[in-house]
């Protein structure tokens, strides 16, 4: 009875791979057929068709992640007065939290780009760091420091 199973078992996958090798053997005939009745270029504007809604894709899930992540960032006046912030470096100060670039912050608060890269080098010398996100970081851990004292 063993020895029925086993033989069954051996025809039911040799007719499976021999299936397996026919259906395979049918898509590549389809396929090579394919490829000389189309031209290049419809491969072409295929694959690049392909890649640029890759690209979209990924680029709308990034820069939705980046806003998603942005907390607002709030200063009080005891941390403002203690750094020795004015009124206008705070506002770039919150739009630099926000993730914008120089030239966006210059379009919002209604400056010429070489006024916002004067604050935000004032910006980072009163904080005295280098970098945008560390005068953030450093600006935020200033305003909960105040608060809390």
């Amino acid at each position: 009875m063993i020895s029925m199973r086993t033989a069954l078992a051996k025809t039911v996958a040799l007719y499976g791979l021999l299936l397996a090798g026919l259906s395979y053997l049918l898509s590549l005939i389809k396929f090579n057929f394919l490829i000389r009745e189309l031209s290049v270029e419809f491969y072409v504007g295929t694959v690049a068709l392909v890649f640029t809604a890759l690209g979209v894709w990924m680029g709308s899930r990034l820069v939705r992640k980046k806003r998603e992540h942005v907390e607002r960032f709030v200063m009080n006046e005891s941390a403002r007065d203690h750094l020795g912030i004015t009124n206008r470096e705070i506002e770039v100060l919150a739009l630099m939290s926000a993730g914008h670039s120089n030239e966006e912050i210059a379009r919002q608060l209604f400056l010429s780009l070489h006024t916002v890269k004067s604050h935000v080098s004032h910006i980072l010398s009163k904080l005295d760091v280098t970098r945008r996100t560390q005068a953030i970081e450093k600006a935020s851990l200033a305003s909960s420091h105040c608060v809390k004292q």
